[in-house]
Parts: C-alpha cells; structure tokens; sequence
C-alpha cells in the first residue's frame, strides 16, 4: 500500500505521503467544486485539512482516483460510466444536478452550421467518453444516424480548443465552463444542447478506500458542498467572481454559465439511479462500453442522509 501511494504520490505531485493519509484529497475541475465552496465560505472550520487538485476534464482525476492519488472527485455521468466499465474502484457517493443548456456542441460564430443535421459528414472534437461524447451518441441515435455520420476527433480540452480556433475541426462538443468561455469569449454558436437527450447528471466520486477510512471527513465534505451549492443559487455574482478569480478567467464567463446551469448537489435516489441506467444503456448500445452494468452497483448510497431532499425532475 505504502509503495503504491508513494508512486501515485510521484506520479500526481502529491510529496507528502503523511498528509496524504490523513487530509482529504480532493480533485476538482476548472475550479468548480473550490471556488462555490469558498464563496459561500464553509470552508473556514473544516475538521480535516482538504488538499485540492486541479484538472481540466473527467479523465485525469479518473485516473488519480485509480491509482490512489486522490480521494475524491467530481466527474460526469458518462466518464463515470466509462470508468466504471473499465473496473477503475469508484463509486458514486452523491449526484450533481444541473441544466443541459450548457453540454453543447459548439461552432465558431460564422459558421455556415446551424443544426446537428448540418454536422453529417463534419468533424466534431470532443473527449473519448466525456460528455460531449455522450451528447454526440444521443444526438446520433435521436436521428437514427450511426457514428459513421459524423468524425468524431477524440481530443483533450485543451487541444480541442486549438483544433477548433484553427478550423481543423467544424464543431466542438464540450461542457462547461468551456461552453460559455467560447460564447462569452469568442462568440461561438450552440447548434445543440443536452436538452431533451442527456440527463444532465454528474457525480461526487471516491474511492472504496476513502469511504472505508475517511468516511467522515467525506461526509463533512459533501454536507459542506450541498450547503455551498444551495447558497450559489441565490449568489451568482458572488460565485461567479471567486471563480474568475481563481481560474483567472473573466467573471462574465461565470455569470453566462451558472445563471442558467443551476447545478445543486442531490442524493442518489431511485430518480438518479434511473437517469445513470440511461447513460448506461446508451454507451452500452452505442458499443463504447463492453458490459452493460447495473447503476446500483456502482454507488453508495449511504450518503444520502447528508445531503436529503429528493432529485425527481
């Protein structure tokens, strides 16, 4: 155990092997989960020291979590379902709900693209099993197209971005905040949204390990996020200029982006589980995963009791 968390230690920049045994070790996506926490301020008096870990996607912190660098992290339901199908040892202890309005997929502003139906033929980028994966399988199947309709161009964020501005590629389909940094920013064009075909479902992942040995120090996290999630929906400006501030990014991306996502933090429940099944059935149907799973397998739902309150939709 000792060898294999000092590999993940040396592998993730993690140097403090003691710390990492007993801080919470958090991974977080273009400061999201941070920065709403900071704002709403719950964390001033957490019992147990938080480290957090940056990453720009799913996939990273995925994989952090299976090698034993991190404890904990948020991810979407389909990199979620990827790595499920993969064997990686997470679980999801609780769900994060928002609007589908910002899984999209992208055009630059003068485009002659104006609808998905347009994009037959064209390439889109996006990342292997992210959710704009996800958003293309279900625009895809919605239309009775196959995935030989379009050219997907698996690429991480940040070489989507350069494929894009450069024209390499026709469309991007990602999530936010690069959604509204694009619009925001350089005025591109949603042609699509998850609306209406993705559940717009994430999760609050940790590792058996963690639930086993610092059960509580993530049940005081998630209890602290749900109460910093619920404060954000009435504190946008607030949010949104912590955020800028520590993604250096302007704060009008923020405000573009949490004023129609209003994400909350929810339990896994009946309702969850259901929307999980979908993107299950989906990947499984599109032959992206090889086994289809079972949603109630792959949670715990013993969290439930720290965050209360039911998800139907």
């Amino acid at each position: 155990m000792k060898s294999l968390l000092l590999a993940a230690a040396i592998l993730f920049g993690v140097t403090d092997v003691v710390d990492a045994e007993t801080a919470l070790r958090v991974g977080d996506q273009k400061g999201n989960a941070q920065a709403v926490m900071e704002a709403a301020g719950v964390l001033k008096d957490v019992p147990d020291k938080i480290e957090w870990k940056e990453f720009p996607a799913a996939a990273p912190p995925l994989e952090a979590l299976g090698a034993g660098a991190i404890d904990t992290g948020l991810v979407g339901d389909a990199p979620f379902t990827f790595a499920a199908a993969a064997n990686v040892p997470v679980k999801a202890i609780a769900a994060i709900r928002q609007s589908r309005d910002g899984l999209a997929i992208l055009v630059p502003e003068a485009s002659a693209i104006r609808s998905f139906d347009d994009l037959r033929g064209k390439k889109i980028a996006t990342g292997r099993g992210s959710v704009g994966h996800l958003l293309i399988l279900a625009a895809l199947e919605a239309r009775g197209w196959t995935a030989d309709d379009v050219k997907i161009v698996f690429l991480a964020p940040s070489d989507a971005k350069v494929a894009y501005s450069q024209g390499s590629v026709d469309a991007w389909s990602t999530w936010e905040p690069y959604v509204s940094q694009e619009e925001v920013l350089f005025k591109s064009r949603r042609v699509i949204t998850g609306e209406g075909l993705t559940p717009g479902l994430g999760f609050q992942i940790a590792t058996p390990a963690a639930i086993r040995e610092k059960r509580e120090a993530l049940l005081d996290f998630v209890q602290r996020l749900a109460t910093a999630r619920a404060w954000s929906l009435d504190h946008v400006e607030g949010y949104a200029e912590t955020w800028g501030r520590l993604m250096s990014v302007p704060s009008s991306v923020a405000v573009n982006w949490l004023m129609r996502a209003k994400i909350r933090i929810a339990p896994i429940d009946d309702f969850v589980l259901a929307d999980e099944q979908k993107t299950i059935d989906l990947y499984f149907r599109s032959g992206l995963i090889k086994q289809r799973l079972n949603a109630p397998d792959i949670v715990d739902r013993s969290f439930a009791d720290a965050i209360g309150g039911g998800t139907e939709q």
